[in-house]
C-alpha cells in the first residue's frame, strides 16, 4: 500500500485540491490525505478551492489538519507545494527527510520546485494553482 500525505501551509487551499485530484484517479494500492504545516484542525477547505474541485467534478468532503507525527508515520511518500512546506516538515520530523520531496520534485521538474499559493485570491488564481497541480500529478502517476 502506498499512502501520500500532501502538504501546503493550512491545508485549505493547494493540498485539499491535489488530494482530491489523486483520490479521484482511484489508483488500486494508494490512498492519499493532505495536512497543512500550520493548519487549524477542522476548517472547511476554501470557498474558491471548493468552487474549482466542483468544476473539475472532484468529490471533497474536506476538513483541515494539522501535519502531527502520526500523519508523517502514516505517509510513505510526503508531497509538498513549496521547498518551505518540505523544509518545514523534515525540521520537525527529521526521518521523514527521505520520503519527503516538492511535489514538482517528485515529478520532475528541476527548475521551479514551488507550486504558486493561491491563498485570499480570485477563483482564476486557484484555477491557475490547480492545473499547475495537476499537472505535476500527472507527471508523477507513473512513480506511484
Amino acid at each position: 500500500m502506498t499512502r501520500i500525505l500532501f502538504v501546503c501551509t493550512g491545508n485549505t487551499c493547494r493540498s485539499p485540491m491535489a488530494e482530491a485530484l489523486l483520490n479521484s484517479k482511484k489508483i488500486p494500492g494508494v490512498e492519499v490525505k493532505s495536512a497543512g504545516v500550520y493548519a487549524v484542525s477542522g476548517s472547511d477547505a476554501s470557498p474558491n478551492a471548493k468552487i474549482v474541485m466542483h468544476e473539475n467534478q472532484l468529490a471533497h468532503n474536506h476538513r483541515s489538519t494539522l501535519l502531527t507525527e502520526k500523519e508523517v508515520e502514516w505517509a510513505t511518500l510526503i508531497l509538498t507545494m513549496t521547498s518551505s512546506h518540505k523544509a518545514a516538515v523534515v525540521s520537525s520530523f527529521p526521518h521523514s527527510a527521505g520520503k519527503t520531496f516538492t511535489l514538482k520534485e517528485f515529478a520532475g521538474d528541476k527548475n521551479n520546485p514551488d507550486i504558486g499559493d493561491p491563498f485570499g485570491g480570485t477563483v482564476d488564481i486557484y484555477r491557475a494553482a490547480y492545473y499547475e497541480i495537476k499537472e505535476a500529478i500527472e507527471k508523477a502517476l507513473e512513480k506511484f
